[in-house]
């Protein structure tokens, strides 16, 4: 049981990734919709078929296009016959509301008119709409009687008429309102339900096919055009397909297969990293990071097919590049960008097309943000997102000899919509950040201000530490510019590395301008604890200023495991060494395990070093970096950051130039 237990805690991170493995995948294969017995041809109206010639399996009926049933429908709807009933009291209600309403003597002659008008008519209706263009039958029981509509009479022709009789526009209006809302009764009533009825029985018998193909009749021969009859065909054959394969599927199965799909692309990218040995295999908050990402863009993707698969392009799928590219390098960015479209490609219609799509205008963005430090960079990403879509669309329909005249304007509106969205990788990148407890360069850029309350504190309780920091920031960062890595982290690092001796800053001697040096009143081991508390007093502040973890590393490290080698050496000249206990004069470390980190290590030594010399020659610039560089690799500070021995040269080099520049030394050249 012991050895079991010992087992599992040694491969619990091999035991997280399987399962965070499987929760994604399981997750995927939930969100989208279920596809197991759709059958599809890879084509596209315009485009050339470039399979082999496709005969029909079985006889199968074409349907007809939304368009046609649509246009067939409006034009049963536009020839429906109307039905009324008749009114035979119609006459004498009217002649009754005449003679209720008061009116003058004269308004009192025209409504008899008008009465009289419009009861000697065929009839008087008050649908005017429902008589252009419908046949009209008129009820008598259930004995139905078509007539002509033409001389039915309408509130139109009573308003016409009175227009006629009373010459003021105003008098006409209101008298005609009066006939037609409070005396005229219709002789024809609209019969509703049975006009319904009767449209409803034209529809039903509307056939939505327009051909029949026969079996192993030729539907596209190899290199013809895909017209829009011959799509429609395809189509119909691909749902006639499915419908027959459903009792044929093995729903278990097919899931089975689209799972393994979606671990191999998986174990690829595992390979990749575990290969190339990134970090970001042995960060646990890295991996659920990118895991999570996958199953963020999946769920996008997934929610818009099954709205509507015609629109999938919309999904910002160029997020993930943006995001891995800023969180992580571009190899990475690359490699799960490829991974994620390869798995969602699988899910989605016309999967050539969207693979094709989400691949290129993937890797324009990953070049576009290789320097994102910049809110303005999001907008290029945005254009340079648009325009890769709108080209590779561009270039397919020529492509396909279509000519302009086909390509269709809405896709650019699809492709706009899809750059927008890809804006949202702004405010996901500190959502993010606070979710996984990474850093990325824009937070670097934020913190790196003089400004910052940390850094203001520095500069006002102890400015000489302050200049310090100042000068290792700036070499700091050239120097990783130099031999590779992130040189704004080091910047970055440097300039808050030794922000725990805003808690003592008389006892550095960079802080000591009026000779004094409490040091001397008090004994090597206090002394030694009070210089090595600086970094526990660091790390503190940065908690308290919630500075990044990345650059409380810088903190932690910067002195690795070295001893304050002044107090040590005082204590060894002036005691027994068995009085001496060396962990009093030791910092805890941990060591420098990143390039970075181990630049501002050596880059801090050095500079204050040579600012302690009294002569700054080259000769003594150089025995002294010489010396602090060599010390760190005899006391193996430098083995668990990953520099190369050329490395190390390169940044030696390096140092010593940027101090006889900075202490203004100048070379000597032999006299000819």
């Amino acid at each position: 049981m012991k050895n079991f237990a010992s087992y599992i805690i040694s491969h619990l991170r091999i035991l997280y990734l399987i399962s965070i493995l499987a929760v994604t995948v399981a997750l995927i294969l939930v969100m989208f919709p279920d596809n197991y017995s759709r059958v599809q041809y890879d084509y596209a109206v315009g485009s050339y078929w470039h399979g082999e010639d496709l005969y029909a399996p079985f006889d199968f009926t074409v349907l007809k296009s939304e368009k046609e049933n649509a246009q067939e429908v409006q034009r049963i709807k536009d020839a429906s016959t109307r039905y009324y009933h008749i009114d035979n009291e119609a006459r004498h209600k009217a002649h009754q509301n005449c003679n209720a309403q008061h009116l003058s003597r004269r308004e009192s002659q025209l409504a008899q008119e008008v009465v009289t008008l419009v009861y000697n008519s065929r009839g008087y209706c008050i649908e005017e709409d429902d008589l252009n263009g419908h046949p009209v039958v008129v009820l008598t029981g259930n004995i139905g009687q078509e007539i002509d509509p033409e001389g039915i009479m309408t509130p139109y022709d009573v308003r016409q008429f009175v227009a006629q009789a009373l010459p003021d526009s105003a008098e006409a209006a209101r008298f005609a309102r009066i006939l037609t809302d409070s005396i005229l009764v219709p002789t024809m009533v609209f019969d509703e339900n049975r006009t319904h009825l009767e449209l409803d029985t034209r529809l039903s018998q509307l056939s939505y096919s327009s051909r029949m193909v026969l079996k192993d009749e030729l539907i596209v021969a190899k290199g013809q055009r895909v017209d829009e009859e011959t799509a429609l065909t395809l189509t119909t054959l691909e749902q006639e397909e499915s419908r027959r394969s459903i009792g044929e599927y093995n729903i278990f199965l097919h899931y089975l297969g689209q799972a393994l799909l979606c671990v191999i692309a998986f174990v690829a990218l595992y390979i990749f990293l575990k290969n190339i040995r990134h970090p970001m295999l042995d960060d646990i908050k890295k991996v659920s990071f990118a895991f999570f990402i996958v199953i963020f863009i999946s769920a996008v993707v997934a929610l818009i097919v099954r709205s509507d698969p015609s629109l999938v392009l919309i999904a910002p799928i160029c997020i993930v590049p943006i995001l891995m590219r800023i969180f992580f390098d571009m190899r990475v960015a690359l490699y799960i960008h490829i991974v994620a479209v390869i798995i969602i490609g699988n899910m989605v219609p016309n999967s050539y097309e969207f693979i094709f799509y989400q691949l290129v205008s993937g890797m324009m963005s990953i070049i576009t943000v290789r320097n994102f430090e910049k809110r303005s960079s999001f907008f290029a990403v945005a254009l340079v997102i648009f325009s890769t879509y709108s080209l590779i669309y561009i270039a397919g329909v020529l492509s396909t000899d279509a000519g302009f005249a086909n390509i269709q304007p809405e896709r650019f509106l699809i492709f706009f919509i899809n750059a927008i969205l890809t804006l949202l990788a702004y405010p996901l990148i500190f959502l993010f950040e606070r979710m996984f407890g990474m850093t990325t360069n824009l937070t670097l850029l934020e913190i790196s201000s003089t400004n910052t309350p940390a850094l203001r504190e520095l500069s006002q309780k102890a400015p000489g530490t302050f200049q310090h920091s100042m000068q290792v920031a700036n070499i700091s960062e050239d120097i990783i510019n130099e031999i590779g890595g992130n040189a704004l982290l080091a910047k970055v690092g440097a300039l808050y590395h030794d922000i725990g001796k805003i808690m003592a800053p008389i006892y550095f001697t960079e802080n000591q301008n009026n000779g004094f040096n409490p040091h001397d009143n008090i004994d090597y081991e206090e002394s030694a604890h009070i210089i090595t508390q600086h970094v526990r007093d660091g790390i503190t502040l940065a908690k308290k200023y919630r500075l990044p973890a990345e650059v409380t590393d810088f903190i932690r490290t910067h002195h690795g495991t070295t001893v304050t080698g002044y107090f040590y050496a005082q204590a060894k000249l002036h005691r027994d060494e068995s009085e001496i206990n060396i962990a009093d004069y030791r910092y805890l470390g941990p060591t420098p395990f990143s390039r970075e980190t181990a630049v501002v290590m050596m880059v801090d030594s050095v500079e204050a070093a040579c600012k302690s010399l009294k002569n700054h020659s080259k000769e003594s610039i150089d025995r002294m970096v010489d010396k602090i560089i060599d010390g760190k690799i005899e006391q193996k500070q430098l083995n668990n950051c990953p520099l190369t021995l050329e490395d190390i040269t390169r940044i030696r080099s390096y140092i010593k130039e940027r101090m006889m520049s900075i202490y203004h030394v100048r070379i000597e050249y032999p006299v000819k």
